[in-house]
C-alpha cells in the first residue's frame, strides 16, 4: 500500500521539485508581506490617469483637502 503522502500527491510525475525550486530563497517577500500591503484594483480610464502610486496618492490626498472645505451656508464644525 502507498504512502497517503503518496497518494494525496497531485503534482505530475514529470515534475521535479528539486529542480523547480533550485535557485530560490526562502522568506524573500516575508518582510514586504510583515509589513502589509492593500492592494486596489483601478479600472482602465483611471489607471490611464493615474500611472503611479504616487500620482494616485496626490490625487487622492487633494479630495481629502477638498472635503475639508466647508460648503457655502454649511455652518457645521469640519472633522479635524
Amino acid at each position: 500500500m502507498k504512502k497517503k503522502s503518496e497518494m494525496d500527491d497531485e503534482l505530475r510525475p514529470e515534475y521535479d521539485m528539486k529542480e523547480l525550486l533550485k535557485g530560490s530563497v526562502r522568506g524573500k517577500y516575508a518582510q514586504r508581506y510583515a509589513e502589509g500591503t492593500n492592494l486596489i484594483l483601478l479600472d482602465s480610464d483611471v489607471a490611464d490617469a493615474f500611472p503611479t502610486a504616487e500620482t494616485v496618492n496626490e490625487a487622492l490626498r487633494l479630495v481629502l483637502r477638498l472635503s475639508e472645505i466647508p460648503a457655502v451656508g454649511d455652518k457645521r464644525p469640519t472633522a479635524t
